[in-house]
């Protein structure tokens, strides 16, 4: 019988028994089934990798486009003839006079402190302003008077044709907002029917920048001689994001590196003298003040509640951080208290951390597994951070005064530069960041400039704005540099700019 084409088992049983079917036979059967056994395999694995083709084909297939242009493109590249098609005609450049003709208003410039009679029309420029929530196109005529003097446009950048109020919106709308390039334009034209194209937003953006480069470099300044720094990164499209604030400079930094190298050449650990507001990350590690922060600290102590709820140690750990944090925030605000007093609050609390965490820091350190793990290194994190001063800064440290003669306590949490990344962290998550280190030097400089306006004007607003800008430009020094000379500091002799973000080579 053959047993190696279709095998019958049971019949195969009862043959080797009764002894019809010797060992050798035996052998050669298994032999043979073993040969079937391993082509079966191997044709199955090749219909596996057939199968796993035909549906790559079938994938690839449908998500090619299915628009008639997209067919005719697939038709031309297999041979068949081009399709004629009627090139839209170009418009090109239009000229000054074409757009002259087309404005609504004329207004005459003519240079400051020089008499209008002694003055003759130069050219007229067209410019597009925002009034009554409108865009205007105004021809400006430009006098110009002796020794070559002449009008200048109140609030356009350079040779800009549109408005300092055009270029700060869009400037509001796609860093601070977050719109896209299209929304804003689609926005411009809605509400105040401007039309304009993306290039034209994004080569205004680039203009603003390279007017405000230089306050940048005052920014830095100013930021490393402050009183306070509250700093935080996250990831970014490109590289990291960094956000340095204090009372005086509001510095963002788009596409650098999270590395001491960085850290180093806009806040040196080194000569930095005020107090540095961060989390625990290596990176702040060097500096001589520095308060780290508490919601840190205590966002990892309430987690270990949440893992395990009916766990009492981890629940009292909670429990007692949070009551020394706030007794440490009350004895900040406690205007009876001197300096001396302060002292004494800050050792009481110092001594009560100590005796909370002191049983878990003297046990045996080992790793272990999960929450258990995680409480043995938050404990030895809040000692570590006790013993380096790093916990109870703020109490004892002085109020800060703002530019506008307001002062500030020292906070005890970083939640400000937290919340001032937000954004920067949601536009990542949505792919709403730049691709190229031109457009992150570009958002480095208008984001911290417009930023660092908040500590310097009473209402933040487009109009606030507007109207502190134009005074640099007839004062011939903006409010930064003003802070700078008031603290009797010069503008560094090399960019920082150009040390975090230099210009990408061509």
């Amino acid at each position: 019988m053959d047993y190696a084409g279709g095998m019958d088992v049971k019949q195969l049983k009862d043959d080797v028994l009764q002894g019809r079917i010797g060992v050798d036979r035996l052998i050669d059967v298994i032999a043979a089934l073993q040969r079937q056994l391993q082509a079966a395999n191997k044709q199955i694995d090749e219909l596996k990798k057939r199968i796993d083709e035909l549906e790559k084909r079938a994938t690839a297939k449908t998500n090619e486009p299915f628009s008639v242009r997209a067919e005719e493109q697939r038709q031309e590249a297999r041979g068949k003839r081009r399709r004629k098609r009627n090139k839209p005609a170009r418009r090109g450049r239009v000229n000054t006079a074409d757009k002259v003709a087309k404005a609504t208003l004329t207004e005459s410039v003519y240079p400051e402190g020089v008499a209008r009679e002694d003055c003759w029309l130069s050219h007229t420029r067209p410019v597009w302003r925002l009034q009554g929530g409108r865009a205007v196109l105004i021809a400006y005529q430009i006098y110009r008077g002796p020794n070559n003097r002449y009008g200048k446009i109140p609030g356009v950048l350079g040779r800009s044709e549109f408005g300092l109020e055009i270029v700060l919106a869009i400037a509001y709308q796609v860093y601070f907002v977050g719109l896209s390039f299209d929304k804003v334009c689609a926005m411009l034209m809605f509400f105040q029917n401007l039309r304009l194209k993306k290039s034209q937003v994004d080569s205004l953006l680039y203009q603003l920048a390279r007017s405000w480069k230089g306050e940048f470099d005052v920014l830095c300044t100013l930021l490393s001689h402050s009183a306070v720094v509250h700093a935080d990164e996250t990831s970014w499209s490109l590289n990291s994001v960094w956000a340095m604030l204090s009372e005086s400079a509001r510095v963002l930094l788009f596409g650098v590196h999270k590395d001491a190298d960085t850290l180093q050449t806009l806040l040196d650990p080194a000569t930095f003298a005020g107090i540095v507001i961060s989390d625990d990350a290596a990176v702040y590690a060097n500096f001589t003040h520095a308060q780290k922060c508490w919601a840190h600290l205590l966002r990892k102590a309430i987690k270990l509640t949440l893992m395990e709820p009916a766990n009492k140690v981890y629940r009292h750990l909670t429990d007692r951080l949070l009551e020394i944090y706030h007794a440490a925030c009350r004895a900040q605000r406690d205007g009876r208290l001197s300096d001396a007093g302060r002292a004494l609050k800050v050792a009481a609390l110092e001594a009560k951390l100590l005796d909370l965490c002191e049983p878990v820091w003297f046990a045996e350190s080992r790793k272990l597994t999960g929450a258990a793990d995680d409480h043995r290194l938050l404990c030895e994190e809040l000692m570590r951070l006790l013993f380096e001063q790093q916990l109870f800064t703020f109490v004892t440290a002085a109020p800060v005064a703002t530019p506008l003669g307001e002062t500030q306590p020292v906070a005890g949490t970083n939640n400000e530069a937290e919340r001032t990344l937000r954004a920067s962290a949601n536009a990542r998550k949505t792919g709403r960041t730049n691709k190229t280190m031109l457009g992150a030097r570009r958002q480095t400089i208008v984001v911290s400039v417009i930023e660092s306006l908040r500590q310097y004007l009473p209402a933040f607003t487009l109009t606030g704005i507007i109207d502190e800008v134009e005074r640099w430009r007839n004062a011939g020094q903006s409010c930064f540099s003003r802070q700078l000379d008031k603290l009797k500091l010069s503008p560094p002799i090399r960019s920082i700019l150009d040390q975090i973000l230099p210009l990408p080579e061509k």
